[in-house]
């Protein structure tokens, strides 16, 4: 993964100088690539994911399966203490979170600020939405299946289910603002719409019913036809889906 190259100029590790072409600091190393380590049924994985072939980057991939507790093998306890996916490692930066890995790729890697906008008041509103999914679609999306996938509940409960709806009549609000736009008002996707449409599609996958919500669908619509890996990240979503009805079905 790791190669020793010239140093032309001041190390960025030791801030020693080295020759023109005389030698190798012996501190200098460089990333070849990005190292991804994800699991396709998550969807903070699959968000990643989305980022990483809308802006066609060389990355290496490298499944953790969660269902075989891959994420608790020492070697990659050694590189990330909380054992969660998706996790990047970017030369010595290791980033754990799916939103933080998504706006960094982009802003260091994207040939433009299309998906993350630099303009202030374009950024604070994805910004806003990043931090919905975060804090209220994600944990009320949690309420919905860790009774059933950790607690062995038979079934959902209907107040988590209600809930979960509610913030999507928020999500749908927002859409309703802007008609055939994307989630932050634009003409095109931004990290948001990636991060949200990779739960949005897992909600499709669990026959969670959207039809109440008519502007998500269609949001959800235009994210399939014009998101670059949409197609993987439904595949992930209908094999979560595929595992929870089995869940189900063995406790009815």
């Amino acid at each position: 993964m790791w190669r020793k190259v010239r140093v032309r100029g001041n190390c960025h590790r030791c801030y020693r100088r080295g020759s023109d072409q005389s030698r190798l600091c012996n501190c200098q190393e460089v990333a070849m690539a990005p190292t991804l380590y994800y699991f396709l049924m998550s969807p903070y994985s699959r968000s990643v994911l989305l980022a990483v072939r809308t802006l066609g980057l060389d990355v290496e991939l490298k499944t953790i399966d969660l269902k075989k507790k891959e994420q608790l093998n020492p070697d990659f306890v050694a590189i990330n203490p909380q054992h969660t996916v998706p996790t990047l490692v970017d030369g010595d930066l290791v980033l754990t979170e799916s939103r933080a890995i998504s706006t960094y790729l982009v802003s260091r890697y994207g040939k433009d600020d299309s998906l993350y906008p630099k303009d202030v008041v374009t950024r604070a509103k994805v910004d806003g939405l990043l931090y919905f999914d975060c804090a209220t679609l994600c944990i009320r999306w949690r309420a919905v299946v860790h009774p059933v996938m950790k607690d062995g509940a038979a079934k959902p409960s209907e107040a988590a289910m209600k809930n979960l709806d509610e913030a999507l009549k928020w999500l749908n609000d927002i859409l309703a603002q802007h008609p055939d736009r994307y989630l932050a008002g634009t003409t095109h996707p931004t990290v948001a719409d990636l991060s949200i449409a990779a739960w949005a599609c897992t909600y499709v996958a669990l026959n969670f019913p959207l039809a109440q919500h008519p502007d998500i669908t269609r949001w959800l619509a235009r994210c399939r036809e014009n998101l670059v890996g949409f197609d993987e990240c439904e595949k992930g979503a209908a094999q979560f889906g595929e595992m929870f009805a089995a869940i189900l079905k063995s406790r009815a």
